[in-house]
């Protein structure tokens, strides 16, 4: 990579209202929030970049950080915004503004974040595109009237539910996989009272689950070693799920049971299957410069596409690092990869 194809200054922007707030009493380290910030910044720093850190709360001061931003361009905005006034749903606000102003950035735009931000419109979007996903039904947040057309058109159970507005595993614990309506009906419910949020809920795929990389061009990404979940210490008769206490607490039995490996007796034909439909996902939601595509492989050995997360965590020991090392990248290549792209496409 040559020195006129890297941008000379960036500023990681990354928020500061939602995690804390969302963590509270919780025993998860809000820090690893700021610490993953200064991770790339120190990767964009031994790139030799310019780099600057900027914290952004909320709404009240998104237009002074946008007007700042507008005063003294950075070559690129590395942005690492997850959220806005305390809710993720308000993500692609940042987005659309960059954009507004012609302020390069990386990562997903705002289309690309409000696809994959309702999970609805996301499997919409799969099934419309003819992408493997499993079939699905909306639960319209504590109406009645969808438990109703259950019970008229009863599901080939087991099913999972999910909130529909969320990622990281919010709200999913053991009893999210229900082998009956009336399990369905009461953690529906339950999830609906603590979360105020409404539902999706998906056919339950029994079977691996696969994390995959991709990086790079829209039309044309680069996909990144095939990483799965080791169930194997997992206690017996608990579901093979990552749950929220699998992802952050390392103290519950699932954080053990749940452990990322390099996917292993993969043959050739397993891997096409698989890297078409996360490729296949990734045009679909119109994802860029990096993300990640979860998929469940039946027994049969069919994929089916349950999550496309649009700007994954690129802490140097989250999952898209975790695959770059796998493919002989250091966290710096890494994280300059994904900045040279943004900074490609304003020269475009």
């Amino acid at each position: 990579m040559s020195a006129s194809e890297v941008p000379e200054r960036i500023v990681v922007l990354h928020n500061t209202d939602y995690d804390a707030e969302l963590t509270a009493g919780t025993g998860v380290d809000v820090s690893a929030v700021h610490l993953s910030a200064m991770a790339v910044v120190e990767a964009l720093r031994q790139g030799g970049v310019d780099v600057e850190l900027v914290g952004l709360e909320g709404p009240r001061d998104l237009f002074e950080v946008v007007g700042a931003l507008r005063a003294r361009p950075p070559h690129v905005i590395f942005n690492l915004c997850e959220s806005m006034g305390g809710d993720p749903r308000n993500e692609p606000t940042l987005p659309a503004l960059l954009d507004l102003y012609k302020l390069p950035y990386t990562g997903a735009d705002a289309l690309a974040l409000g696809v994959c931000l309702h999970k609805r419109r996301t499997k919409d979007v799969l099934i419309g595109r003819g992408v493997p996903t499993p079939p699905f039904r909306f639960l319209t947040l504590r109406r009645d009237a969808d438990l109703d057309a259950l019970r008229a058109r009863p599901l080939d159970y087991p099913w999972f539910l999910k909130l529909a507005h969320e990622d990281a595993s919010i709200g999913v614990e053991e009893t999210n996989v229900v082998h009956s309506l009336e399990e369905l009906v009461i953690r529906a419910r339950r999830m609906w009272d603590e979360f105020g949020q409404s539902l999706v809920a998906e056919r339950y795929v029994e079977g691996r689950e696969v994390n995959v990389t991709l990086l790079g061009d829209p039309e044309q990404p680069t996909i990144l070693p095939l990483h799965e979940i080791d169930f194997a210490a997992m206690p017996a008769g608990r579901p093979h799920i990552v749950t929220y206490a699998g992802k952050w607490d390392e103290q519950h039995v699932d954080y053990a049971g749940t452990k990322p490996v390099p996917m292993r007796d993969l043959d050739d034909a397993l891997r096409g299957r698989i890297e078409d439909a996360a490729r296949a996902a990734w045009q679909a939601c119109g994802l860029r410069d990096y993300g990640r595509v979860d998929l469940r492989i039946d027994a049969a050995g069919a994929p089916w596409v349950i999550d496309v997360n649009p700007n994954p965590d690129v802490s140097p020991d989250a999952g898209v690092a975790r695959s770059a090392r796998a493919a002989g990248m250091t966290y710096p290549e890494l994280i300059l990869r994904i900045a040279t792209g943004a900074w490609a496409r304003r020269r475009r």
